[in-house]
């Protein structure tokens, strides 16, 4: 029994490290510059932003980018808000959300899986056979 509280104790220990982190793009109204660069990468903070958010706007000066990390929350009722307003045309206002690594930088093409994406239940695994073993 010992055991299997220690195995389970080292699991959650292991688990921990993957805090909620994501990283964006982050510009404030730049204009005919998607800041899609490295020095516009930043860390959102832990457990809080767990989105990134982009905003097209398009003014009659030509299109301006806003990006940053979001709240869930936050994003998603901004950018059902401006649904209606994202035409493509002079005036509009595109806000979108994403929750993966840098999405609201440029579209890139679909990456193929690599073997890190599987990690995680791979840790677990000799916690789990030890859990299993303590149970026989």
């Amino acid at each position: 029994m010992r055991l299997l509280v220690l195995v389970t104790f080292l699991g959650v220990l292991l688990d921990a490290g993957d805090a909620l982190q994501i990283q964006c793009y982050q510009c404030e109204e730049t204009k005919h510059n998607d800041c899609s660069t490295p020095e516009y990468i930043v860390n959102c903070t832990v457990n809080v932003q767990d989105m990134c958010q982009k905003e097209v706007l398009v003014k009659s000066d030509g299109t301006h980018y806003r990006k940053s990390c979001a709240s869930s929350g936050a994003c998603l009722i901004a950018s059902s808000g401006y649904q209606q307003f994202c035409t493509g045309r002079l005036n509009s206002v595109c806000i979108s959300c994403c929750n993966s690594p840098l999405c609201n930088g440029p579209r890139r093409k679909r990456p193929a899986p690599s073997a890190g994406t599987s990690r995680r239940p791979l840790r677990l695994l000799p916690a789990f056979l030890l859990m299993l073993l303590c149970v026989t």
